[in-house]
């Protein structure tokens, strides 16, 4: 049996349970979210709506169901029988203040979101689990995101849990197999899409502009599709979780700032399958791999900030005349800026854009983030730190 790496979000988790009557934990598929749940809640009898069999009954008689598998219990994948949770309303009413009877999953963010906000508003606490972090992975790989021929390696395996604890996996074939089972159970539940060579077409295209703005016009005419099924497209793939969507920053009395999103892969090593990068030689060579170590970054700061229980925003910064900081993240009226540059060899160039956003915008942390591992002073109020040092 594999080995189980404990999950950041347990601590969190237990909080949750003594407070509300059901927990949801969503996220992309091969997360790790039944894992977690079945190691970590192991007095809670586990269903799983994978099976046609069990899933036919929870939406043909939900009520059934429940009778028949009473709480606690773990519902995995619950986006298949939606249904379930007019119900879990119905009996967890009965009992408001007998906190954890279920725990939900799946990966379908926008089906859940609805069925959560029709039933079972204030009786839930939501959770995003991503792929495993920088965090997660010390347990099997101490001190490795600060070797640079490790953290290049990791970005190419990616962070899915399964990769990390089985070294036995032939890595492309899993990667393959992922983006298939995708395709078919995940985005065929969502919406009948019946050129499935052409979708994964545009997956491949989006995936040649990680780190770059979202032109939807230029993606839809390069796949020979319409703008209109373009974007349907892309609002499948954010629900589902294989792509992110960093938002600028602006407001409204500017004209001068881009308005388009930046366009992100949830996981790296998905991100360098599609690319066709398959070795640390390659990445390096490659002109993406500034741009793959980026999105490495961010969703670092994605994952650490999804334990928190605060409101935080993130966007990027860019103007007409060319100014860019490439990660904004706000809390409240704190701003952090940063720049995130794969380079051991730092200029003081590199702090020129940071320097004048926060010549408009006050900031509590302004910094280049970067492999090298000495704090650096490289201009007023700037400096370079290793980009581990940043993640909170």
């Amino acid at each position: 049996m594999d080995m189980y790496i404990h999950r950041d979000i347990e601590k969190t988790l237990t909080k949750a349970l003594k407070q509300f009557p059901v927990c949801l934990i969503t996220g992309p598929r091969q997360a790790g979210k039944s894992t977690l749940l079945q190691n970590f809640l192991k007095s809670y009898r586990y269903i799983s709506l994978d099976d046609p069999f069990i899933a036919n009954l929870a939406k043909t008689d939900p009520k059934l169901f429940l009778s028949s598998y009473p709480a606690p219990l773990i519902i995995d994948e619950i986006q298949y029988a939606p249904e379930l949770f007019r119900y879990i309303k119905i009996l967890v009413d009965k009992d408001r203040q007998n906190y954890g009877q279920y725990v939900l999953t799946g990966s379908q963010i926008f089906s859940l979101m609805k069925g959560v906000s029709e039933s079972l508003a204030g009786r839930i606490a939501i959770f995003h689990l991503y792929p495993l972090s920088w965090n997660e992975l010390q347990k099997v790989l101490p001190n490795s995101q600060y070797d640079t021929n490790l953290v290049s390696k990791q970005m190419i395996q990616g962070f899915y849990p399964e990769l990390a604890t089985n070294s036995q996996i032939d890595k492309k074939l899993w990667f393959a197999s992922y983006i298939s089972t995708y395709v078919e159970r995940d985005v065929r539940n969502i919406k009948s899409i019946t050129d499935i060579s052409r979708f994964q077409i545009f997956i491949g295209l989006l995936a040649a502009r990680a780190g770059q703005l979202l032109n939807i016009s230029e993606v839809a005419k390069e796949c020979g599709i319409s703008q209109p099924t373009a974007k349907d497209w892309i609002s499948i793939l954010e629900s589902t979780y294989l792509i992110y969507l960093l938002k600028p920053f602006h407001n409204n009395l500017s004209k001068r700032l881009i308005k388009s999103p930046k366009i992100y892969f949830i996981d790296t090593g998905i991100l360098c399958y599609l690319t066709g990068i398959t070795s640390e030689e390659q990445l390096l060579r490659s002109p993406q791999r500034g741009s793959i170590f980026e999105n490495m970054v961010i969703m670092e700061f994605r994952k650490q900030y999804s334990l928190s229980s605060g409101y935080t925003q993130f966007y990027f910064y860019r103007t007409t005349t060319g100014i860019e900081v490439d990660l904004i993240i706000q809390t409240g009226p704190s701003i952090h800026a940063y720049e995130i540059k794969f380079a051991e060899t730092l200029s003081k160039n590199m702090a020129q854009s940071l320097s004048l956003f926060k010549e408009k915008h006050p900031c509590q942390v302004s910094q280049v983030l970067s492999l090298q591992k000495e704090k650096t002073p490289l201009k007023k109020g700037i400096s370079s730190i290793h980009w581990y040092e940043a993640i909170p």
